[in-house]
């Protein structure tokens, strides 16, 4: 009961409400890219043979599986405020592995750099601290658990 407990405590402040919805309609769509092809994505198998043969992650399908679960699940569970912290959590492993295999050469976004994964990374880790806050199903849950 008490991990229950930690995982699910929050405030009642609204200021993670917007890093919540932005960050998980992000990373949502992101996922969505990766394993249905949806918003120009190339899918779960063209995602599985870039990761292989441009980034060296082996084995690629399992690997897009991976990235693209914990940014299209992870970002519902974001949006919805459940399991803040857990699904905050995968997409910072997410971005950092995104951050050393493919932007690691460049700051700016421009230069095909880290910029916009390093946001996403410490978006997500400030909900990893702070939790859902108000208006998440964690804050709700967490109330019950007490």
């Amino acid at each position: 009961m008490k991990i229950k407990k930690k995982l699910l405590a929050t405030t009642n402040s609204f200021a993670f409400l917007p890093l919540r919805l932005g960050v998980g309609v992000a990373m949502a769509g992101h996922g969505a890219q990766k394993l249905f092809g949806w918003f120009g994505g190339h899918g779960l198998e063209g995602t599985a043979q870039f990761f292989a043969e441009n980034l060296g992650l082996h084995p690629g399908l399992l690997m897009a599986a991976l990235a693209g679960g914990a940014e299209f699940f992870g970002g519902l569970l974001l949006i919805v405020g459940l399991m803040t912290r857990l699904s905050g959590l995968s997409i910072v492993g997410t971005m950092a592995v995104a951050i050393i295999t493919v932007h690691p050469n460049a700051y700016f976004s421009s230069n095909s750099g880290m910029e916009y994964p390093l946001l996403i990374l410490l978006a997500s880790l400030s909900l990893v601290i702070g939790g859902g806050g108000a208006l998440s199903m964690d804050r709700k849950l967490g109330r019950s658990a007490s």
